[in-house]
């Protein structure tokens, strides 16, 4: 879930307000001025991750970055006092959708399609979504019981 959060956060524009003024990077940012975070663009730098458009689950083994807001380099539900309020509702849902459909079913690709073939492109507005429909084939998977 992790690094599919990282390539595709939910809400890839975080919205804030400045507290007081500071400088981020040679700009100066006024008190009560409202911005923007690009958690879609934080989580595709290179200066902060290996390869950053390449779909690396792995990446993550062994690694304490989570994206419950105490790593400024995953943010898919915001940080600190203004975290989603429904994470824990998210995850557990994600968690358990994702598990019935592994569980139940094998997905294919149609036609022979290959991976490397998908269209990953994105629509942008208030979340971030699939600019293509991904058409997959489920089959049943049948468990025994003995």
């Amino acid at each position: 879930m992790k690094e599919t959060f990282r390539l595709h956060p939910p809400g890839p524009l975080i919205p804030r307000e400045a507290r007081e003024r500071c400088e981020i990077g040679g700009y100066t940012i006024p008190a009560k001025a409202k911005i923007l975070i690009n958690a879609y663009a934080i989580g595709r730098d290179p200066k902060l991750w290996a390869d950053p458009e390449c779909f690396q689950p792995e990446r993550f083994q062994g690694s304490s970055i989570d994206f419950k807001g105490n790593n400024f380099e995953l943010l898919p539900f915001g940080a600190g006092r203004r975290i989603c309020p429904g994470i824990s509702f998210a995850t557990s849902n994600i968690e358990l959708g994702l598990a019935q459909l592994l569980y139940h079913f094998n997905w294919n690709l149609p036609n022979g399609t290959k991976l490397e073939a998908l269209d990953m492109a994105e629509n942008f507005g208030i979340t971030a979504r699939r600019k293509n429909n991904l058409h997959l084939i489920a089959t049943t998977y049948i468990h025994f019981n003995k």
